[in-house]
C-alpha cells in the first residue's frame, strides 16, 4: 500500500527530500536560470506535496507550487542564510495557499468535484494506492495529513519535516504513526 511502503508519487517533480543548498539563493536573485532549475529540482516535490496538504485538490497545489517558485525567483535576493532553506519556502507556499483560499471566498463556488478527481489522484492506476490517499484527506486531521504526506508524496525524512514545520520531531513521530494506524483501520474493511 502506498502510504505504508515506501512512495514513488507522480508529482510534477524529479528529486524529493532534500533541503536546498542555502547558496543558491543569492545565484537566483543574480538571475542565474540554472540555480533555480537546480532550486526547482531539490525541492519542488515537497512544495508540492505540502501545498496539496493544505489545498486538497490537485490543481490548486500545482498552482500554489508554480506561484511559489515564481515569488522564489523575485524574492531571492531577501532570504538570510539561516540553515532552514525549506522552512522559508514552505513559508511563502502556506501564504499562498491562504491567499488562494481568499481569493475562493469571494468567488462564486462551483458544485464539489468528486474527491479524486479534485485531487487528481485519478492517473494513479493501483486502486489501493488511490484509496490510500483519498482516505488520509477525508479522515485524518490536516496536521497529520500534512506530515504523512510530505514523508509519502515527497519522500521527506521525519527530521526534515519537523524542522520545516517547525514542531518536535517526537510529535512529527507520533501524528504519523497514530495517523497510519487510523488508516489501517479506516482501510481494513474496504481493501
Amino acid at each position: 500500500m502506498l502510504i505504508f511502503e515506501a512512495v514513488v508519487y507522480e508529482a510534477p517533480v524529479h528529486q524529493a527530500g532534500f533541503q536546498p543548498d542555502e547558496s543558491l539563493f543569492p545565484r537566483i536573485a543574480a538571475g542565474e536560470k540554472e540555480a533555480f532549475h537546480t532550486l526547482y529540482e531539490t525541492c519542488s516535490s515537497s512544495v508540492f506535496a505540502f501545498a496539496l496538504s493544505i489545498l486538497r485538490h490537485r490543481d490548486d497545489a500545482e498552482d500554489a507550487m508554480h506561484d511559489t517558485f515564481l515569488k522564489i525567483r523575485s524574492a531571492a535576493h531577501l532570504y538570510k542564510p539561516q540553515g532552514k532553506p525549506m522552512a522559508w519556502i514552505f513559508t511563502i507556499t502556506r501564504n499562498i495557499c491562504l491567499m488562494m483560499y481568499r481569493k475562493k471566498a469571494h468567488t462564486v463556488q462551483m458544485p464539489e468535484e468528486p474527491a479524486d478527481s479534485a485531487l487528481g489522484l485519478d492517473h494513479i492506476t493501483n486502486l489501493e494506492d488511490r484509496l490510500t490517499l483519498e482516505k488520509a484527506f477525508t479522515v485524518l486531521p490536516e496536521d497529520t495529513c500534512r506530515i504523512i504526506m510530505l514523508h509519502a508524496v515527497s519522500g521527506m525524512k521525519f527530521r526534515e519535516i519537523a524542522d520545516v514545520l517547525n514542531v518536535p520531531l517526537s510529535t512529527v513521530l507520533s501524528k504519523h504513526n497514530r495517523g497510519i494506524k487510523r488508516l489501517r483501520k479506516e482501510l481494513e474493511g474496504i481493501l
